[in-house]
């Protein structure tokens, strides 16, 4: 635990008014600092500035790209670059914390434009990409100023690994896990149930495998129901369903916490079907903490995640035949279901913020304190130098 309070700036590259699991991850990790004693800054683009928390600072508008299977939206450029710059100067900051500074944003922007401790977080998970090695002359100089690395996942390290030939320290991203462990069972979300939560319009969460699935599962438990939580219009998604099947699924848009706890402790069997581009998966996590029973596909993030099937069950991604086997098995057996959503509830725990704030503390400890000695050299030759020509 570090000693002192400390003044640190977090820079979020995507939208803040955008859902998306690096925004959650920097909210909950802000927060949490700033509970602890931490003076913190959030630089983020962001559409409403009304509607941002205290310690966040708009850059700007974002604008929309499509990257690692969907959309992000960033901000880029010379008036961004001004506004990163005053931010910066402004806060007079102990340490900088960059999140995803390989990507063209606002995080790399910062890593430009700032000197001293700086920590960056690499999230994505993906594969090798023509335009990252394309732009990897650019990028390199600006990572090696980075004081020390963070990957979210083994997944997130290896995808570093390949494209810029650099490592990191592994560290999961954090939840707040006694927020899951006391949810309540619904009855409306009890019996034969299938939770899934996310933004299901995106083809990456892998919503379209559990369709497939459904009429194999419906065929071995005729009273099987599927419940689907998060943002979107579920209109084109019900149009895909088989008609007979349509009452089987209900679309409740999104929740709050309170009933997310409450639908994980619910639900049967809770189902991430995603077919790539996760680096970790917070809801996995949550959902464990919460005490589902989860079945995955087996995407490197998410079979690390799972301990390789210790702490949750594992299909071949976009397999729906695969997956329709794994979720009838689970059905008819309850005391599996029980052993690993009891052996996964342990694994969420360790994903808790008090655990995973010690371990970004002790990076930023070392990255201080590694800054401090590297000014102390820096000073100490040129005081050196500074004799020598006096003895002249």
């Amino acid at each position: 635990m570090l000693s002192r309070s400390l003044k640190i700036g977090i820079v979020c590259p995507y939208s803040w008014d955008t859902p998306g699991g690096v925004q959650n991850h920097i909210r909950d990790l802000a927060e949490f600092l700033i509970a602890a004693g931490h003076q913190v800054s959030v630089l983020a683009p962001a559409i409403d500035e009304e509607k941002l928390p205290h310690y966040v600072v708009n850059a700007g508008k974002p604008i929309s790209i499509p990257y690692n299977g969907a959309v992000a939206r960033v901000l880029f450029g010379p008036v961004a670059f001004s506004r990163v710059r005053q931010w910066i100067s402004n806060g007079e900051f102990d340490l900088l914390h960059l999140h995803e500074p390989a990507i063209p944003s606002i995080s790399l922007l910062a890593c430009w434009a700032a000197d001293g401790p700086m920590v960056g977080t690499f999230h994505a998970a993906a594969k090798r990409q023509k335009i990252i090695f394309a732009i990897g002359p650019i990028l390199e100089p600006a990572i090696e100023k980075l004081s020390a690395r963070i990957a979210v996942s083994e997944a997130a390290r290896l995808t570093l690994t390949d494209h810029l030939d650099t490592d990191a320290v592994v560290i999961p991203n954090g939840i707040y896990a006694s927020r899951y462990d006391n949810g309540k069972p619904q009855e409306k979300w009890q019996g034969n149930t299938i939770g899934f939560i996310g933004r299901f319009e995106e083809p990456r969460k892998g919503l379209s495998v559990l369709l497939e699935a459904l009429p194999v599962i419906a065929r071995f438990a005729p009273d099987v129901k599927v419940f689907v939580a998060g943002p979107g219009d579920p209109t084109e998604v019900e149009k895909s369903i088989d008609p007979q099947l349509r009452h089987r699924f209900t679309f409740l848009g999104k929740i709050s916490e309170e009933d997310k706890a409450n639908f994980m402790s619910s639900v049967s069997l809770y189902v991430a079907p995603n077919t790539g581009g996760e680096s970790f998966g917070i809801i996995l996590a949550e959902a464990l903490a919460g005490g589902a029973c989860v079945v995955a596909s087996d995407i490197p993030a998410f079979d690390d995640l799972l301990g390789h099937g210790q702490f949750g069950a594992l299909f071949k991604s976009e397999d729906s035949t695969d997956l329709a086997k794994v979720i009838i098995d689970l059905l008819r057996d309850e005391k599996k279901r029980s052993e690993l959503a009891s052996a996964g509830q342990t694994r969420g725990q360790s994903f808790d913020w008090e655990i995973i704030a010690e371990q970004i503390y002790s990076v930023y400890e070392m990255s201080i304190v590694g800054s401090e000695k590297v000014k102390l050299a820096s000073d100490t030759r040129s005081w050196s130098r500074f004799l020598a020509k006096d003895d002249k």
